[in-house]
């Protein structure tokens, strides 16, 4: 299995992305009292970081925000995931609490100001890509796509082409490169093998995240992980696995 993203780093030279498998685990349905703990302790880390900043001051939002534009994302109905993340902390809203391995991620995402997401490794086909988006690209929206009412079901909502997308061999994993998930291959406590990106534009220290993510994974759900990591000056490459 590998990761390929040749087709964006022309464009896009400062993107590196650490890749995670993860394999062996047992994920906590209900988030572990401990994790809860650590989280809290996270958020209070942001808050008294970044806060009364505006958004484009926090680093690591500013290259997310020029990237997207530069693929043709201009309304600010669409921002990267980490800015959601730490949007919602400085406005002392929770992290979503969805599993034990989601939510340990979502950790990691904010302290480190990086996007990082996952995918169930058994609902993944081939090699996985960071890609531009074609047409007959499927992606599955969970909350059934842009023009659904609200509390809508999943619905198929291709990505237009152009746009940066995160890709299997199959299908759409995340549209516009890291900002929803296909409903496809969403973690959930039944997984037990994963494969997660850690995406970095040059801002950050990208190896003490996978370090941070690598402790959680293992810590709160078990199991072994196992580092690659890809950039614009080796854009293809085999993963390692535990």
């Amino acid at each position: 299995m590998r990761i390929d993203l040749r087709e964006i780093a022309e464009a896009f030279p400062a993107f590196r992305v650490g890749v995670v498998v993860a394999t062996g685990m047992s994920i906590p349905a209900v988030r572990p009292a401990e994790l809860d703990a650590l989280i809290d302790e996270r958020r209070a880390a942001s808050r008294l970081a970044h806060g009364g900043r505006e958004l484009a001051e926090v680093p690591g939002i500013p290259p997310w925000r020029l990237a997207y534009k530069a693929f043709g994302i201009k309304s600010t109905r669409y921002r990267c995931s980490v800015e959601r993340l730490v949007k919602n902390t400085l406005a002392d809203r929770p992290l979503p609490a969805i599993n034990g391995f989601v939510d340990a991620y979502n950790a990691v995402s904010l302290t480190h100001v990086f996007p990082v997401g996952a995918d169930d490794l058994d609902r993944v086909e081939g090699d996985i890509f960071f890609r531009y988006a074609r047409e007959g690209d499927s992606f599955v929206d969970m909350s059934g796509g842009e023009d659904a009412a609200e509390g809508a079901g999943p619905a198929e909502d291709p990505p237009k082409p152009g746009e940066v997308v995160y890709t299997d061999a199959a299908k759409v994993l995340c549209r516009r490169w890291n900002w929803r998930q296909d409903a496809r291959s969403l973690v959930c406590p039944s997984t037990t093998r994963a494969v997660l990106t850690v995406q970095s534009l040059g801002v950050g220290d990208l190896a003490a995240a996978l370090s941070d993510v690598t402790t959680l994974i293992e810590r709160f759900c078990g199991g072994r992980t196992a580092v690659t990591i890809a950039g614009a000056d080796d854009p293809s490459k085999e993963l390692a696995m535990p």
